[in-house]
């Protein structure tokens, strides 16, 4: 989904001006560009429950600030993501507990064969275990990079780290899940 928003990155810049401009029209087609990019993130990062409310809240603050964003300093993209990263961090501030992440993963795809989604069902439950055993600043990374296939630049935009450090945190990250999948028996997966 991060292809499409690389994709469309000209054509959000387009419809931000547009919705500076006044156009509600246009809001809804960012909107509709961004919302699966943005629910996946928030999905990986906490409860089931509250995704929808934080989501929901993302795009309101979208929607109220819109006219503070420049397109000199990042991407769109990358400016709502730190707007749904800073949404995750108050929620979980505000509740002062940090609840096991849910591992029921949403199966986007309209596949019938029932053995196959079995399987990719138990994999992405073990996967989502072992993500969330990760350091928060590893677990953000696979997410930004491997859920939602952003370019490094884009990620050093939003967490504010050079790209070289990046290759760094993607090394130590894909190391971390790996030995998080190997101590829970999924080393015959990798």
């Amino acid at each position: 989904m991060g292809s499409i928003l690389k994709e469309k990155a000209e054509e959000i810049e387009d419809l931000v001006l547009l919705v500076q401009k006044g156009d509600k029209e246009a809001f809804s087609d960012l909107y509709n560009l961004l919302i699966d990019p943005i629910f996946r993130y928030v999905y990986y990062k906490v409860n089931q429950a509250e995704v929808d409310d934080i989501v929901e809240t993302v795009f309101l603050k979208v929607w109220e600030n819109i006219k503070q964003y420049k397109p000199q300093k990042k991407s769109f993209s990358a400016w709502v993501f730190r707007i749904a990263h800073n949404l995750v961090i108050d929620h979980y501030r505000s509740s002062k507990t940090f609840d096991e992440l849910d591992y029921k993963i949403a199966d986007y795809k309209r596949e019938h064969n029932p053995i196959k989604t079995t399987e990719d069902t138990l994999e992405q439950n073990l996967l989502r275990r072992a993500m969330g055993k990760l350091k928060d600043n590893y677990r953000e990374f696979l997410i930004y990079k491997f859920v939602n296939d952003l370019s490094n630049r884009e990620i050093a935009q939003m967490i504010g780290k050079s790209e070289g450090s990046l290759r760094i945190l993607q090394f130590r990250a894909l190391k971390a899940l790996k030995q998080e999948l190997e101590e829970m028996g999924a080393a015959r997966h990798l």
